[in-house]
């Protein structure tokens, strides 16, 4: 059986309604993005930074996986496939897909402010004075800038054994996620969804461009893979 890689980003979820957040000019929700992304952010102003996710968490809860996230699920039953995401939604596990990396955590879970390992799920808003069964105060389980990415050695693991390789919504501009490709086996079958592809990598030469929004691109592709 084929090992399948799946590189997924925001573009995935924008097309379920799901907002990037990120501006073009680069701040989130008019937030400068270390102001609510970073460590540094959340002691400085920790109401802020828990509102901030509270809203996206509301959002989350009201979306639902698209096309694209079920085709991806048909792929399991075919191949070892396994999906490595950039995004912090459960919108893969929600579709049916069972084997999901998150390298930049996940929203529908909080863990202790000081004990990283002591993580469990949460569906609701995270308030000042919610505490862990330690009697810390939790935070969402989203990776900060300047934190470690705990899962990054899992994610390079297999890419490295990939047979084929799917990237979809995702620039594949934003580190570690981005250095992921460059683990990838010599002339590994890439295939890259985007409706507006920009995509560069001198060590492969075997990348196909599917100039389709993921909705679109990625069943077409889970077809003719399943079929070859």
């Amino acid at each position: 059986m084929k090992n399948i890689a799946i590189l997924t980003g925001a573009g995935i979820s924008a097309e379920s309604g799901l907002k990037t957040f990120r501006d073009s000019n680069g701040l989130w929700e008019g937030h400068d993005v270390m102001t609510v992304a970073s460590p540094e952010g959340f002691q400085s102003n920790p109401k802020l930074v828990l509102d901030f996710y509270n809203q996206r968490r509301r959002q989350l809860l009201k979306v639902q996986p698209n096309n694209a996230h079920k085709a991806l699920v048909h792929l399991e039953k075919h191949f070892n496939a396994h999906v490595i995401t950039q995004n912090v939604d459960d919108l893969h596990e929600r579709a049916g897909s069972s084997k999901v990396i998150h390298l930049h955590g996940e929203l529908l879970k909080a863990r202790s402010t000081v004990n990283k390992e002591d993580i469990f799920e949460w569906k609701k808003d995270i308030l000042l004075g919610d505490y862990c069964k330690c009697g810390y105060q939790i935070r969402p389980h989203i990776v900060w800038f300047g934190e470690e990415v705990p899962l990054l050695d899992t994610a390079i693991n297999i890419t490295e054994q990939a047979d084929i390789i799917i990237i979809i919504g995702t620039s594949m501009q934003v580190y570690p996620a981005a250095s992921l490709i460059n683990f990838a086996k010599p002339n590994t079958p890439i295939y890259f969804i985007d409706p507006n592809p920009v995509f560069t990598n001198s060590r492969n030469n075997h990348i196909t461009v599917i100039s389709k929004n993921a909705v679109s691109g990625v069943p077409t592709l889970v077809a003719s893979l399943i079929d070859k």
